[in-house]
């Protein structure tokens, strides 16, 4: 466990919530600019879903992969790289001319995304003590509120008034100022390095018994069903909204910035919550009082805009706030020495189980013949019905011994 100064510790997290925005924010903006995607490239809901599943399913397939390698190299240069890469992902999907080709960029930038994602928590990991992790972990979290409250506002308003392309053009300035600042500010971080790794001959095998340990397979059971649920509903919010109750495309702005505003004043206190009243009994409140919203977004009649706007709030606060002790107890399930390969395969589930939630909610909506979109209903009851499980399930889910941070803390050593 590596011991950094209060304020160091603080900025590293804070430069890891914003490297998460920027891929969040790559993920997030293409929901509420579904219309304009869908009207550009003449394409419906199902076609939609595909582009957004594509993402996700590229990202699992790269943070599987990651889980090969992502513990053999220092921590700080391997996310230099990749960023580096995810920055040329989002120029790709910006000069995308045909939906075939912006496919192919979205699956480049869930390459890149996937494994960045399992870098950042196996960062936090190795930094943050068990017992501060739930509060690190809503940091972290907050980078969902700052893409809901900022980024994606930001690139709602963007697309109306110079087109789709312009949020992705946005990411890659956003991408570089971030990298510039964590060349200077992330550590070497090579302490995981001091158990030699296996060779390479045994890296699938290592990855296979990884993958089949009791504990960690009813970890990914969590993760693939939660993440399941979750995308059933937030990826057709957007153009729900706009064909069913004639919300104009920019004014989803408005729905989006209130929904990151709150839980950006939330996620903080949520951690420190888990931490305080234990991840298990928090996540199944927040799982329980989640549901209630998700019948009813998918359920939505015509509002006033600005209850609309409300509600979308408490939606937002209550589905990530059972995000935020899920992911803090995932940290603790694989022993110190495999969590950075624990981590990418549990990305490679969450991404495998996103871009499932995507496509099968894709598959089970339609267009009538006023333009409105039908079946939104049923993603809410089947979406309720997976939260119901992971209820039950999650008292299978364990955490691993961790040995006393002071027999094992070692010095940090800082190029």
């Amino acid at each position: 466990m590596y011991q950094l100064p209060p304020g160091r510790e603080r900025g590293l997290l804070w430069l890891l919530a914003l490297t998460q925005f920027t891929i969040i924010m790559d993920f997030m903006v293409m929901m509420p600019l579904g219309p304009q995607i869908m009207h550009k490239f003449a394409i419906g809901p199902a076609a939609f879903a595909t582009a957004v599943s594509a993402y996700a399913w590229c990202s699992g397939l790269s943070s599987l992969f990651a889980a090969t390698y992502i513990d053999r190299f220092d921590r700080r240069k391997l996310l230099l790289v990749v960023y580096a890469l995810f920055a040329l992902s989002n120029l790709a999907c910006a000069s995308a001319p045909t939906f075939s080709m912006l496919l192919i960029a979205r699956a480049f930038a869930g390459l890149t995304g996937g494994v960045l994602s399992s870098i950042i928590m196996a960062i936090l990991g190795d930094v943050i003590p068990q017992n501060r992790r739930g509060a690190a972990t809503g940091i972290i979290m907050t980078s969902f509120s700052l893409a809901a409250v900022a980024g994606v506002p930001a690139g709602i308003v963007l697309g109306a008034k110079f087109g789709w392309s312009s949020p992705f053009y946005l990411l890659v300035v956003l991408s570089l100022i971030i990298w510039l600042i964590g060349a200077k500010l992330v550590p070497t971080l090579t302490g995981h390095l001091a158990k030699k790794p296996a060779p390479l001959s045994r890296t699938l095998p290592d990855l296979i018994n990884l993958i089949r340990e009791p504990r960690h397979l009813r970890a990914y059971m969590l993760t693939f069903i939660m993440m399941t649920s979750h995308m059933l509903i937030i990826p057709f919010i957007s153009p729900v909204i706009v064909a069913n109750l004639n919300v104009a495309p920019q004014q989803l702005s408005w729905i989006y910035m209130a929904g990151g505003a709150a839980t950006f004043f939330t996620s903080r206190f949520v951690g420190r919550m888990a931490d305080r009243f234990g991840k298990h009994n928090l996540f199944r409140l927040t799982a329980v009082l989640s549901m209630l919203p998700i019948l009813f977004i998918t359920h939505l009649p015509t509002l006033p805009f600005m209850v609309l706007v409300a509600f979308f709030a408490v939606f937002m606060v209550l589905a990530s706030s059972r995000m935020i002790p899920m992911q803090a107890l995932l940290t603790t399930i694989p022993k110190p020495a495999q969590r950075g390969a624990f981590l990418s395969i549990n990305s490679a589930i969450q991404s495998l189980g996103t871009g499932c939630g995507a496509w099968i909610g894709g598959m089970l909506l339609a267009t009538t013949a006023n333009g409105q979109i039908a079946g939104y209903g049923t993603n809410g009851w089947l979406s309720v019905g997976m939260v119901v499980f992971t209820l039950i399930w999650v008292g299978q889910v364990q955490p691993a011994k961790e040995p006393e941070q002071s027999s094992i803390a070692t010095k940090l050593s800082v190029e």
